[in-house]
C-alpha cells in the first residue's frame, strides 16, 4: 500500500461482478471489527459489464450461419444455455437446461433448424448453428449461458448476454455497393461507346451523300 494505494484488483470478472464499489480505510490504531471502518467511503466505484463483442454477420437464404458464442474462461461445467432474440417474447430459439434440450417453449419457426456447434460444449463453445436461413432470421441474437448447478426456471438465465450476434440476410445475388458503382459506371461507358458509334456511322453517312450529290458527270463529246 504505497503512498496510500490501495486498488483493487478484480480478477475474471464476470457479469454478476456488476455493481458499486465502495472503499474504506482505516488509519493509525489496529482494529478487529467492520464497525471501526464506518463512515463515508473515500471512493465509490461504479463497474459495468459488457458483452465480449456484438458482431454482425451476413448470409443469404438458403445458407446456415454459424453464430459464435463461448463461455467466459472456456467454463465446462455449463448446465444451461439460451438463445434469444427480444422480438420473440417468452419463446426460444434454443434452450439446453439438465442436460437436454427443451423443445416446448422454442419458437415454431426454429424447431428442427437450430444446433449447438459441439453438443459437448468444449472449451465453453455454446455457438449456435442456424440452418436454411431464412428473411424472417434477420436481427440479432442474445446468448447466454449457466453454470454451477442445474437450473429449471428461465429466471437463472435472465441478465446480460454473453454475446450478441446480429444476422443480416440478403437476397440472393444482391449487389455490394462497390459492386453497383461498377455495373453503373461500365453501363455509362457502354452507352457513350454505342453513342459514338452511330455518331460516327451517320457522319460518314452524310459524307457519301454530299460525294454523290457534288459529282457531275463527264461531258460527252
Amino acid at each position: 500500500m504505497k503512498d496510500g494505494d490501495v486498488s483493487l484488483i478484480l480478477m475474471n470478472v464476470t457479469f454478476n461482478d456488476t455493481g458499486t464499489y465502495e472503499c474504506r480505510v482505516k488509519t493509525g490504531n489496529h482494529h478487529k471489527k467492520r464497525a471501526n471502518l464506518g463512515g463515508d467511503p473515500i471512493s465509490i466505484i461504479t463497474l459495468r459489464v459488457f458483452p465480449p463483442y456484438q458482431k454482425v454477420i451476413t448470409a443469404e437464404p438458403g445458407q446456415n450461419a454459424a453464430l459464435t458464442c463461448r463461455a467466459p474462461n472456456n467454463n465446462s461445467s455449463i448446465t444451461g444455455v439460451e438463445w434469444s432474440r427480444a422480438d420473440l417474447g417468452d419463446e426460444y430459439v434454443l434452450l439446453y437446461r439438465d442436460g437436454r434440450f427443451d423443445p416446448e417453449i422454442q419458437h415454431p419457426s426454429y424447431k428442427n433448424r437450430v444446433d449447438l456447434q459441439d453438443r459437448q460444449m468444449k472449451d465453453g463453445d455454446v455457438s449456435l448453428i442456424l440452418n436454411d436461413v431464412t428473411i424472417n432470421d434477420a436481427g440479432a441474437y442474445e446468448c447466454r449461458v449457466k453454470t454451477g448447478t442445474n437450473i429449471r426456471k428461465r429466471a437463472n438465465l435472465d441478465g446480460d448476454p454473453i454475446s450478441i450476434i446480429t444476422l443480416r440476410v440478403d437476397p440472393p445475388g444482391r449487389p455490394e455497393d462497390g459492386s453497383v458503382g461498377l455495373i453503373v459506371g461500365l453501363s455509362v461507358t457502354a452507352v457513350l461507346l454505342v453513342a459514338a458509334v452511330v455518331g460516327f456511322l451517320v457522319y460518314k453517312k452524310h459524307k457519301q451523300q454530299q460525294s454523290q450529290d457534288s459529282y457531275q458527270p463527264p461531258v460527252e463529246l
